[in-house]
């Protein structure tokens, strides 16, 4: 099954990244050949990557807002658990992966898989079913993201219950009178950070098998933050744990 990847920073990304089999590059006719557009054409033709220049309607019937390119692909390339692991204990590292538990919205896994690779994490875990997985829109949406990061599709309980073999804290991230402040969890360490879906937040076999839960102090109007917002700011409290040793 193939892919069409769109936008300027989503194709340039996984050109570069390599990890798919790339068919062809098409280019809207009459784009400026300047800047980011300019680099992947030279590095798809030093790829040896077929390039195209194609009507604009034919870019618009993949995608609206394609900026003038499109790449066919392999599908993605998903990873195992195991290999996620592998990476942490590679680099001598306490383990940290994010856990995606039902994330239904293509925009929010876009955005919380941008934000992972951008904190660091050795992987992103989401589940077999129900859920969205990784297409060109949640590609888009991530900005190329995708192709940087390991994302593997497995039982989120089962991956929970190895990530704890392997020294991970599972940090549940829950609104609710149980959950703790940040400043109460020691991020500093082996962590599996938890997001429940839109709707319906962690479902009750992954909540038990959290050890922690955590809530993010909310000080406005607006009592709550969607689950793309409230992943990111975790990410980023248990990225800057790693870093200080607090």
């Amino acid at each position: 099954m193939s892919d069409w990847i769109t936008g300027r920073n989503p194709v340039y990304e996984v050109l570069r990244a390599r990890r798919r089999q790339i068919e062809q590059l098409w280019i809207a006719q009459g784009a400026k050949e300047l800047g980011r557009l300019a680099e992947i054409i030279n590095m798809a033709r030093s790829f040896k990557v077929p390039v195209k220049f194609v009507p604009r309607n034919d870019l618009d019937r993949i995608e609206s807002h394609h900026q003038a390119v499109a790449l066919k692909t392999s599908g993605y390339p998903y990873t195992g658990l195991e290999s996620i692991i592998l990476t942490a204990q590679s680099r001598s590292e306490a383990v940290f992966v994010l856990l995606l538990d039902q994330i239904q919205d293509p925009q929010n896994l876009g955005t919380l898989i941008r934000s992972a690779e951008a904190f660091g994490v050795h992987g992103v875990i989401i589940p077999t079913a129900r859920s969205a997985s990784i297409t060109p829109a949640v590609v888009n949406a991530s900005s190329g993201a995708t192709e940087m990061l390991q994302i593997a599709q497995h039982n989120i309980a089962q991956a929970m219950d190895r990530l704890k073999e392997v020294g991970g804290w599972m940090v549940g991230l829950e609104d609710s009178p149980e959950a703790q402040h940040p400043s109460q969890i020691n991020l500093n360490g082996g962590i599996g950070l938890v997001v429940g879906s839109e709707g319906q937040g962690l479902r009750r076999l992954v909540r038990e098998k959290c050890d922690l839960l955590m809530r993010l102090p909310m000080q406005g109007q607006i009592d709550s933050l969607n689950a793309s917002v409230a992943g990111s700011i975790a990410l980023f409290l248990a990225r800057q744990a790693r870093d200080t040793g607090a």
